[in-house]
């Protein structure tokens, strides 16, 4: 089978692998040389090679490979007939056996099975970088496609809570019902250790009309994120819609269906494409949740472009404020991208001395460099 010439594969396969640790999959570089390694014995052209090839290398737990079939559906594109990726056969390895005569000819692999892997999946790699604001109706719908994938964690914490571990300081409560156990024999000391959890994440959307362009891929996006398992203190993520209002709308999100928690928010968020004031609805966000405890060790992020028809002192006192309370402050402006910008927004100029990360937010790719800023990596 004759490969693209213009089409580097194993960069197309390692932004899949990428794709992969964006929802959650724990790709690591080892998984993604034995990914690659693997196809160097199959066909990085054949989409049941690749499929099963990323399966076995890349996914480590039964949870890995619910994500694996969504990101390899919207990564290299849904088959003609809709059957899901995992009805696609094993692929053969085409190993060398000593003294087993002439190795026959494989079967003739149909049309749908032979399509050119790299080629789809460029345009995918095309895509992740493009501005939200100029892509057509096909390419807006294979972007849903991708962000349906993110998953958002927080920065991890050590919590006061402690488990079982092979290091760590003396469990005496355990060393001595071991002890017991024994009838006084000596035995082993059990120790226990600090257990690390995620930061809870707060998400707010600005959704004022000159977000209009940006305002469907960042709720998608944050529909993503709010799909994480809730802990015994509430959501990981909570979500909010700012504009000429402020609306809680966590709960809407929680529909695993993208296109029914859209519906659901739609009908939540009276505000669509209105004006915007940040600083009295960020104090609203405070006075009525930030200050009792949800943005208390949080990493709180906004997404706005930071036009401002308040008073911009105010929004620069309740950022102070914010920073106070948060663990961290990221700022995520769509129009940062752009040739020649600069923070001269009366609302952007007032905020960014109290934002710890200040990044774009204008396409997939900057999305995905968004949540490992999430996560505590430097911007």
């Amino acid at each position: 089978m004759e490969r693209e010439g213009t089409v580097d594969a194993s960069a197309v396969l390692v932004g899949f692998a990428r794709a992969l640790r964006t929802a959650g999959v724990d790709a690591g570089p080892d998984r993604v040389q034995a990914f690659l390694g693997a196809l160097a014995l199959l066909d990085p052209g054949v989409r049941s090679e690749v499929y099963w090839a990323g399966r076995l290398t890349l996914c480590g737990s039964q949870d890995d490979l619910e994500r694996y079939e969504r990101v390899f559906a919207a990564y290299f594109g849904a088959k003609a007939d809709g059957a899901p990726a995992r009805s696609v056969p094993p692929p053969r390895l085409r190993m060398v056996v000593r003294d087993a005569g002439p190795v026959p000819r494989p079967a003739t692999r149909t049309t749908e099975d032979a399509e050119p892997m790299p080629t789809l999946a460029s345009s995918t790699d095309v895509l992740r970088h493009r501005d939200v604001a100029g892509l057509t109706a096909a390419e807006r719908e294979q972007l849903r496609r991708l962000l349906a994938a993110f998953r958002l964690r927080g920065e991890v914490r050590r919590s006061a809570r402690r488990h079982p571990a092979r290091r760590g300081s003396v469990d005496p409560r355990r060393t001595v019902r071991e002890l017991l156990r024994r009838g006084g024999e000596p035995a082993r000391l059990r120790r226990h250790a600090r257990a690390e959890r995620p930061r809870r994440v707060v998400l707010l959307v600005d959704v004022s009309g000159s977000m209009a362009p940006y305002a469907d891929a960042l709720l998608r996006f944050a529909h993503a994120a709010s799909q994480g398992t809730p802990t015994e203190h509430g959501p990981r993520t909570e979500v909010f819609t700012i504009g000429t209002r402020l609306t809680r709308v966590t709960r809407e999100l929680t529909h695993r269906d993208p296109d029914t928690a859209m519906a659901a928010l739609a009908a939540a968020v009276p505000d669509w494409r209105g004006g915007t004031r940040l600083g009295e609805m960020l104090r609203g966000f405070l006075d009525r949740w930030g200050g009792r405890g949800m943005a208390r060790g949080a990493v709180v992020v906004l997404l706005s472009d930071g036009w401002e028809r308040g008073d911009p002192a105010l929004l620069a006192a309740q950022m102070r404020r914010l920073h106070r309370l948060a663990h961290r402050v990221i700022w995520a402006n769509p129009r940062k991208a752009r040739p020649g910008y600069a923070p001269l927004a009366a609302g952007m100029a007032a905020a960014l001395p109290s934002v710890d990360a200040f990044v774009e937010g204008h396409s997939l790719a900057a999305l995905e460099r968004l949540a490992a800023v999430v996560r505590g990596a430097d911007p």
